[in-house]
């Protein structure tokens, strides 16, 4: 049972840090170094592994105020508004946001996935109260979200909507929190966000652009 617990755990990790990778992946983009990139990952996911721990320690006293999902859902909005309203008035094609440095991208990855947190550990504690089962799923899936992120740099090049498809669900996981704070009796089930999810990427994944070397090839 322990163990069956434990896979539900990672599935529900895997499956919603699809929206959380893209948005990542996206942050870390505006690195242009590609080795930079992967280093902006490596060391925000440490710092966001670490605040998504403390997190998980503390989610009782958290769960308590709801002005912790309020900020979650108010920074993930933002997050969207900012890519898809900011970046046309900047006119940067390149991404969301201005090219960075290493240290400027790392608090906003851990940051980032702290928000994201806010829905994944209170979905972990419905299913189970075991501290240590939330803290390995919690671990593990932070290993998935590394190695998605990183598929998700290089996809972001290859298809036309998926950058839109991800931003759009990140402002689903925002809309959702919000709807936890203001409607707390009326929290949208978990196979809704995960069909919303789905539905998105499929269109994400609709369209792939001709690149350079699909000439050479």
């Amino acid at each position: 049972e322990v163990y069956f617990i434990l896979l539900i755990l990672i599935v529900l990790e895997a499956v919603l840090s699809a929206d959380n990778a893209i948005a990542l992946a996206a942050i870390a983009k505006s690195v242009k170094d590609p080795k930079a990139q992967k280093q902006a990952l490596d060391i925000g996911l440490v710092g966001a592994y670490v605040l998504r721990i403390a997190l998980i320690f503390a989610a009782t006293w958290v769960i308590k105020y709801w002005q912790f999902e309020l900020l979650g859902a108010m920074y993930l909005l933002w997050l969207v508004f900012n890519y898809f309203f900011a970046n046309e008035n900047e006119g940067d094609e390149e991404g969301s946001v201005n090219a960075k440095s290493v240290w400027q991208i790392v608090p906003t990855i851990a940051i980032t996935d702290l928000a994201f947190s806010l829905d994944s550990v209170t979905s972990a504690i419905a299913i189970t109260e075991d501290t240590w089962l939330i803290v390995a799923g919690g671990t593990i899936g932070i290993v998935i979200l590394r190695f998605m992120a990183g598929l998700f740099i290089r996809w972001l090049k290859e298809y036309t909507y998926l950058e839109d498809a991800g931003f759009i669900t990140v402002g689903f996981v925002g809309i959702r929190l919000l709807l936890k704070v203001w409607l707390p009796d009326y929290l949208i089930p978990e196979w809704i966000t995960i069909a919303v999810v789905a539905i998105f990427f499929t269109w994400g994944f609709s369209k792939k652009e001709v690149l350079e070397s699909d000439y050479e090839d």
